[in-house]
């Protein structure tokens, strides 16, 4: 806390009216500047940089990379790809090959996440050389709308005068009013990733993707987990046929209790007690570590908006039109900041079309589909229209699914309960939505956003050879299935 308001950054710099009169203020001017070095920002700043524009790239960190990078997308997915060896390992006895119980070094698995981590964004940081972008570490903030002040990481003031900038500050999670943050058995998503060891017991609170993602780490690598989550199912936003198969899995490797909250929360000996209100009443339950992972929030605060015509809304994201600029001209808004869904690659693409306007360009960004993944195993991934949008938005849809069961190249990896669904409007064809659960389906799904994005007809995929014996056959048999002539699956169209 700062003066009594929460802020995001990794570090706080803290200097007195007395100390930035006597510090000496570097002036620069830049065609652009983009605060914030995740996903989106860098995305921005090496595009710009790639027309010409002279640009000043400003964030926290000693080299891009983000949220994502550093602290979320890139090391969850490393520590992921770990839990998944470890699961194959004992799923190989299954058919015939049986290993020794796996022995985790837990020092040397998260040594290798930040080795990932430190490989990645130091590539990052050469691309920014490279492309002669300079990059300063500190925090910035507004001094007007043309004008950003940047406290240095390791000390110093610099003013720069742009004629545009991007603001690309992302999000932090979200915090439960008087739980006591300060003990180290109290976890964010971020401590989650650097834990550096494996816990005996872990509630995770919230079932979303974030904490079913860390959960399945964990209960891989031995944990004893436990998912309390507030609504009566997992991942709320995914259609619920999709939701299904994971969650018959989950329910072999951990403990997820519904429709249930958390009360008062306790350090207890090396751990922390709870009280769990549920339908079955108030229970208490003791952890040896708490994951809080109920969403993210937009890092709108502290950025010295007030000094600008920027408009924030009520729930703190950046108002921004459709180009991404915001209410104040030159100044533009991406990413997490910006507004929902809060996705990296969505951050990157926003970024591209803020370039073009800066550059001149009619541009904006009115995507039709914009994929979601969530990385457990199975994997769920869903683009477009999802079924239960199209329900309850009374948009008439007809479904048709795909189950893994019926995949050859399913039942030879040993995973045939995954499906495969496409959203198609009745009357034109079109492809509306598809979602996907199953080994791989993050990679399956950009065949779906390819073809709403193209205007494809459930017949274009149906025709469109597919290579066999693979998972990506399933897209083109769920199209089959439209039209009640799947090969590897006897289901007449109703007439």
């Amino acid at each position: 806390m700062v003066d009594g308001k929460e802020m995001f950054f990794p570090f706080t710099i803290h200097y007195s009216p007395s100390t930035f009169s006597r510090m000496s203020v570097d002036k620069i001017e830049t065609d652009l500047v983009v605060l914030g070095a995740g996903p989106g920002g860098y995305a921005a700043a090496f595009r710009a940089a790639d027309h010409g524009l002279k640009v000043m790239l400003v964030d926290t960190e000693a080299n891009p990379g983000g949220v994502c990078l550093y602290k979320g997308c890139i090391p969850s997915k490393a520590l992921l790809h770990a839990a998944k060896v470890v699961n194959e390992a004992r799923h190989a006895k299954e058919f015939g090959i049986e290993f020794s119980e796996p022995k985790v070094d837990a020092a040397k698995l998260f040594s290798w996440k930040n080795e990932v981590v430190k490989k990645l964004t130091g590539g990052l940081g050469q691309l920014t050389k490279q492309r002669k972008i300079e990059f300063i570490q500190g925090q910035g903030s507004f001094l007007n709308s043309k004008t950003l002040q940047v406290a240095k990481a390791h000390g110093g003031i610099v003013e720069v005068n742009f004629k545009n900038i991007i603001i690309a500050t992302g999000s932090r999670p979200h915090t439960l009013p008087g739980w006591p943050y300060e003990s180290e058995n109290i976890l964010n998503s971020t401590g989650a990733l650097s834990l550096g060891q494996i816990p005996p017991t872990l509630l995770v609170v919230g079932g979303g993707y974030i904490g079913l993602e860390l959960g399945s780490v964990y209960a891989a690598l031995g944990t004893k987990v436990t998912v309390v989550e507030a609504l009566d199912s997992i991942l709320a936003g995914a259609d619920s046929d999709l939701v299904l198969p994971l969650k018959r899995k989950l329910d072999s490797e951990m403990e997820i209790i519904l429709k249930t909250k958390v009360g008062f929360v306790k350090e207890s000996g090396d751990g922390v007690t709870v009280s769990l209100d549920g339908a079955e009443g108030v229970k208490e339950r003791t952890f040896h570590k708490v994951l809080v992972s109920i969403g993210r929030k937009p890092n709108s605060t502290g950025l010295g908006l007030e000094n600008t015509q920027v408009k924030v809304s009520s729930k703190g994201f950046i108002e921004i039109k459709p180009n991404r600029e915001t209410d104040e001209p030159g100044v533009y808004a991406i990413g997490d900041v910006a507004g929902d869904p809060m996705l990296a690659h969505k951050a990157s693409h926003e970024g591209f079309a803020a370039v073009e306007s800066i550059l001149g360009e009619v541009s904006v960004f009115e995507p039709k589909a914009i994929p979601a993944v969530v990385f457990t195993d199975p994997e769920i991934a869903w683009c477009g229209l999802t079924e239960s949008d199209a329900k309850a938005k009374g948009i008439e849809v007809e479904i048709a699914r795909f189950p893994w069961a019926a995949s050859g190249r399913a039942t030879s990896l040993g995973r045939s309960d995954g499906v495969t669904k496409l959203i198609v409007d009745p009357k034109t064809e079109l492809v509306l939505g598809m979602g996907l659960c199953g080994p791989g389906a993050g990679e399956l799904i950009a065949e779906g956003v390819l073809a709403i994005e193209m205007g494809a007809t459930v017949s274009d995929l149906a025709l469109t050879i597919h290579p066999h014996p693979t998972l990506s056959e399933t897209v083109m048999e769920a199209s089959e299935v439209f039209f009640g002539h799947a090969t590897h699956l006897y289901r007449p169209k109703r007439k």
